[in-house]
């Protein structure tokens, strides 16, 4: 994420808009839903989405996530700019920061916006107050997790926990079908830091490939998501091993959070389907692979 837009793309929550925006609960009639079933629904935001030029930053004195937090000219300025992606980036913003349950609904003109929450990550800000340190790196943190280099949704598990300490919600049969351990995701994008990602159990061999590149295909796929490698090098895990609590870069400890995937959404060449993932070639790597895509003409 580039810092200037990525600066501005957080003013986007921070500032506020001329229309009118509004702090309630899930409709009736739309459940309140658990952490994972907001993750399983969608996890397509695409690093252009958190990069485009957006509101210029102009401090670190943010309003709430709530009613007041909303409704400045400067939100409804930022949001015009570009409506689709602005509307792309506040559904998940809303969905890492407020809690599941409860919605944020920006009007502008004759178009409403509904925003559900998903994981509260971010208590105090959700409830009107300025982000913590804690809190921006924790929403951070999950922007960049939810961020794919396809733009495409992939269904994947998030460990960790909310800027208060407390567990992310997940079952055993969550932990059960995603068993492919991802990657470490963290930075703060409210001050310009930037955001990391790097891979908990390896990259992927060239002949497999997938959607989320972020973190298995290295080589900064994702820019301007800086890629670190291996997560180990630059993180502390829990005490059962299961994620990463913190990591360490520049000399700034930030909160963290892992992703884990299913096996089902890594693909190989040769197994018959031509993937968004894979191109025409010559040859048996994702890039080039023939028996699945043929060969160019």
């Amino acid at each position: 994420m580039k810092a200037i837009g990525l600066l501005g793309v957080m003013m986007l929550a921070l500032a506020g808009g001329c229309g009118s925006v509004d702090e309630s609960e899930a409709p009736s009639g739309e459940p309140g839903r658990t952490a994972e079933q907001a993750l399983e629904e969608d996890n397509g935001l695409t690093a252009n989405g958190l990069a485009f030029n957006g509101l210029a930053f102009n401090g670190l004195a943010f309003n709430g996530l709530a009613f007041n937090g909303l409704s400045s000219g400067a939100f409804s300025t930022w949001f015009q700019q570009n409506p689709q992606q602005s509307e792309l980036f506040m559904k998940y913003l809303v969905r890492c920061a407020v809690p599941a349950g409860q919605s944020r609904t920006y009007v502008n003109g004759s178009t409403t916006y509904v925003w559900p929450g998903g994981l509260g990550l971010a208590p105090a800000w959700s409830s009107g107050s300025p982000a913590t340190v804690e809190e921006q790196q924790t929403v951070s943190a999950c922007l960049g997790a939810l961020v794919n280099k396809y733009g495409r949704s992939v269904l994947l598990s998030m460990l960790g926990t909310n800027a208060q300490g407390q567990l992310i919600p997940t079952t055993a049969a969550e932990l059960s079908s995603y068993t492919l351990r991802e990657g470490c995701f963290f930075g703060n994008l409210f001050n310009g830091e930037g955001l990391f990602v790097g891979n908990d159990q390896g990259l992927l061999p060239i002949s497999q490939s997938s959607l989320r590149a972020c973190a298995l295909s290295g080589n900064n796929a994702c820019p301007p998501l800086a890629y670190i490698g291996s997560c180990h090098a630059f993180c502390q895990h829990d005490g059962t091993g299961s994620y990463f609590t913190r990591c360490t870069r520049n000399g700034v400890s930030y909160h963290a959070l892992t992703t884990r995937l299913s096996p089902q959404d890594i693909y190989t060449c040769g197994d018959g389907i031509c993937q968004p993932t894979e191109s025409c070639g010559v040859g048996n790597v994702a890039y080039s692979c023939r028996r699945d895509c043929g060969s160019c003409k």
